[in-house]
Parts: C-alpha cells; sequence; structure tokens
C-alpha cells in the first residue's frame, strides 16, 4: 500500500524535531508513543531519508532532518499568516500590514503613511515595532514584518530596498557650548570633542557616515559613548557628555537644552529606506507600497 505525505506527518515530526524525545513529543501531541513512531517512520520510508538518529539514551537530527525542520517551520509559517489573512478579510478587513521602524522614521515617514493607508484603505490594519536595522532585516525575512525602515547601504538579495526619505545631518550641541551657531564654520572645530553616536552594531551605516563625515573635516571623532536611542544621545548631549551628528529629522519631538546645526554644505546625506521580501504574499503590501513611493 503507497503512503503520501500528509500535513500530519509535518506535524509530527516538528513535535520530536523540537523534543528530540519520543515519549516528550507523543504526550505534547496526546498520542501513544508507539504511534507517533510508526508515523515518522512511514516518512521516513515516503522521503526514502533518515531523519533521526535514536537510541536507547538520545534522539538527534540528521543532516537531512535538520534541514527538512527549516523547511517545516517556514510551511506552517505560511499556513499561520494564510489563516490570519483570511480571518481579516473574514472580519470585513482587507489585511494587516506589520511595519518596523527605526525612530527617526517615526518623524515624518511613518505617520504620513499611516495617514494615507487610513484615507484610501480604512479597513487596512496596521501594527508597528520598532526594531534596530538588523533585526527588521532578519524580521521581514522570516516573513515576520511586512515591510521596514532602516539606514543600510544593502540588504540580502531577497529584499528590495528603496530610499523614501533623503535628509540632512545635523551637529549638536549642548546650549551652553561656547560658540554661537552663527560662528559656525566648519566640522573642523569640533577636531578635539567628545562624539557621542548610535553605535554601530545598531546601525553600522550611519556610524560610518558620520566617520565620513569627520573625516573630510580632517579627523578622527574621539568616541566616548555609543546608544541605540535619539533620547539617550540628547540627555547625553544637554548634559555636556560630548557633542553629536544626528539625521536632521530628530530635530522634531524633543524638548531639551540643546542646539543644533544643520550641515547643509557636506555631501553626506541621512538616507532611510523601506525593505521587503520580494516574494511577500501578502496582498496588502503592494498597496502600501504604491502609497509608499507615491
Amino acid at each position: 500500500m503507497g503512503y503520501q505525505l500528509e500535513l500530519r506527518h509535518f506535524t509530527y515530526f516538528l513535535a520530536v524535531a523540537e523534543e528530540l524525545h519520543f515519549r516528550k513529543a507523543a504526550e505534547k501531541l496526546f498520542i501513544s508513543q508507539p504511534g507517533l513512531s510508526r508515523q515518522i517512520k512511514q516518512m521516513e520510508g515516503i522521503l526514502q531519508v533518515q531523519l533521526f538518529v535514536r537510541d536507547k539514551k538520545k534522539v538527534i537530527l540528521t543532516p537531512a532532518g535538520h534541514y527538512l525542520k527549516g523547511q517545516a517551520e517556514a510551511i506552517f509559517h505560511q499556513i499561520n499568516e494564510a489563516k490570519r489573512q483570511l480571518q481579516l478579510i473574514g472580519e470585513g478587513d482587507k489585511g494587516e500590514i506589520r511595519i518596523g521602524f527605526l525612530g527617526s522614521a517615526m518623524q515624518s515617514v511613518i505617520p504620513n503613511l499611516l495617514l494615507s493607508l487610513k484615507d484610501k484603505y480604512p479597513n487596512i490594519k496596521t501594527s508597528l515595532e520598532e526594531r534596530s536595522n538588523m533585526a527588521q532585516v532578519e524580521a521581514v525575512l522570516k516573513d515576520e514584518l511586512d515591510i521596514g525602515f532602516v539606514r543600510l547601504s544593502r540588504v540580502p538579495k531577497a529584499l528590495g530596498m528603496t530610499t523614501v526619505y533623503r535628509d540632512t545631518f545635523s551637529l549638536v550641541l549642548p546650549e551652553n557650548y561656547p560658540m554661537l551657531t552663527r560662528n559656525f564654520e566648519g566640522m573642523h572645530q569640533f577636531a578635539n570633542d567628545d562624539f557621542i553616536l548610535f553605535s554601530k552594531e545598531y546601525s553600522p551605516f550611519y556610524f560610518e557616515t558620520i566617520m565620513s563625515i569627520c573625516s573630510d573635516a580632517g579627523f578622527v571623532p574621539k568616541v566616548s559613548h555609543k546608544t541605540v536611542h535619539a533620547h539617550t544621545i540628547f540627555k547625553l548631549v544637554e548634559n555636556n557628555m560630548g557633542i553629536a551628528i544626528v539625521p536632521t529629522a530628530l530635530k522634531s519631538g524633543f524638548q531639551m537644552r540643546v542646539k543644533f546645526i544643520e550641515l547643509r554644505n557636506i555631501d553626506q546625506r541621512a538616507l532611510l529606506s523601506a525593505i521587503w521580501k520580494k516574494d511577500n504574499p501578502n496582498p496588502v503590501l503592494k498597496n502600501c507600497m504604491d502609497l509608499l513611493l507615491k
């Protein structure tokens, strides 16, 4: 008698792959251990490959088993995503868009996008998650986010990327810094100051850009503090712990004792890009991108 792979086979396989213990996996599935063992053997027979190495002491995945575990997880993720979208459609909505973002994107780009979505597609639900650049890339690749807003120079080939906002940089100084803003001549005037930056791990493209701004002015900045939050940067500057260079968009939304000097006459610009997975099946994504690119 011939057998075909069914969804239950993948359910049983994943339970064993996660537990690496047949009795525990059987209890999790509410079936007997012998019955689970038969299902796994049947699956191995259909695929003509061994998925587990098992003896009296332990159960481990074979290389084929490791590969199938990743594929099975992706299959169930797609099924759950389809169920989620169908439930939204069934409720009278047209779907949901999950958006990742950096704090600076919240100053203008995302509010404008949300308003446009609400105006043109009032039944689309949105969810927002603030994440670092690389965390957004990983989440978009895993279909945990539909679109991300990042400051990166490149992304994996599976992702699309387009610049959606081109901003200047601004120098941030304590309010009592011993130089009037009208006396600003160039970044070379700050070669001896301590700098506070977003960490390289949080935003490598930003970090390297700031390094190039200072390099063009003839010096390597002395970095005294690194952080992942704009509020922390401004608070440190306010308390005379150093100076900073940030995208000008971050000037809005913070009421602190600091002053800004927009660096209009440098070549570098703070680029904010949208990223998305090219084969993302979410039907809402295209509508969102159309609004964003307009």
